[in-house]
């Protein structure tokens, strides 16, 4: 029995139904913690039929892995059917037709949306034209929310609560649209933040007048070693070598930053820390972190269906 179905055992009860989610500035602390509930009790459950007879168009301008094949098998999983593209070159697009009349065509052949566009404000722009729930997939270098989302479930598992943590971002936090979310969702509870990164990748300058207005703590460094000590938590990013204009400019920074099991050993840290990566990953974290007791990257990308779920099924109406 799929027990989301009792709203009884819900906590206060926050409605999300056809709520777009565009940035993670649109959900209040109460929503997000609403969100992280229901994702705990997908978790447990199998709802297979919640969204039987519902449709989503996967729309995927920019490649992906993790992001596009966990909302297709969330969708599957709670019985609905998923639709969609993962290469521009199969579009409409490539004979010079707007996003606008791509997704107002599309939204005739769905229930909801998921965009992940190369564009900054694609997906704002695709809420603003269609009728239908749209979720951000990623937008260029500015935010992915859902991706949030999965990143918070990670750490309250690891750490039991999500409030009063120290939060290291390390690597590309100028193009790193999940770095950027996940530091506005973090201003929600009390988080101390540590942005590390070479100064022509730091965290852009809107970003951090945001949280400044919101009151965080934060510092910015260069090197790990400086807040290593601190951490509870330690969020790293890959840098993208696609982000850069000129190859030159990510010459200067590739590799800048490495992880390994050697290199911990070394640092400063707690017994505790915890490691989270969106991944994918390319050198900046080596394998041999994989069987250490800091790694949860994994663990975090497979808590990708669950979070989906809870976010497919509040969006869609499935839970009232």
């Amino acid at each position: 029995m799929c027990y989301l179905k009792d709203v009884k055992l819900m906590p206060k009860m926050i409605s999300l139904k056809d709520k777009d989610i565009i940035s993670i500035l649109d959900f209040t602390k109460e929503e997000i913690l609403y969100i992280l509930e229901i994702s705990g009790k997908m978790e447990k459950e199998k709802c297979p039929d919640i969204l039987k007879g519902k449709i989503l168009a996967n729309l995927f301008f920019e490649p992906s892995t993790r992001t596009r094949l966990s909302f297709d098998a969330a969708m599957k999983r709670l019985g609905g059917e998923v639709i969609g593209f993962d290469e521009l070159g199969t579009t409409s697009t490539v004979k010079g037709e707007s996003l606008r009349d791509s997704v107002k065509i599309i939204e005739g052949y769905c229930d909801i949306i998921v965009l992940r566009h190369f564009l900054e404000g694609a997906s704002r722009l695709t809420a603003d034209s269609v009728s239908i729930p749209v979720v951000n997939a990623g937008d260029g270098a500015s935010q992915h929310p859902t991706q949030t989302f999965v990143d918070l479930y990670a750490i309250k598992k690891a750490k039991g609560d999500i409030e009063n943590l120290s939060v290291g971002f390390l690597g590309d936090l100028k193009y790193g649209r999940t770095a950027h979310s996940l530091a506005y969702a973090l201003s929600h509870f009390n988080a101390d933040m540590y942005f590390v990164s070479p100064p022509s990748l730091r965290m852009p300058k809107d970003y951090i007048e945001e949280l400044e207005i919101r009151g965080v703590s934060y510092q910015e460094v260069e090197s790990i070693a400086d807040v290593s000590e601190k951490l509870d938590i330690l969020y790293c990013t890959r840098i993208q070598k696609e982000r850069f204009a000129e190859p030159v400019e990510y010459e200067k920074v590739r590799g800048l930053y490495k992880l390994s099991k050697s290199i911990m050993d070394e640092l400063n840290v707690k017994d505790d820390l915890k490691i989270l990566h969106p991944l994918p990953r390319v050198d900046e974290m080596d394998e041999s972190l994989d069987a250490t007791e800091y790694a949860m990257y994994f663990q975090q990308a497979h808590s990708g269906i669950p979070v989906r779920e809870a976010l497919l099924a509040s969006v869609l109406g499935a839970i009232k």
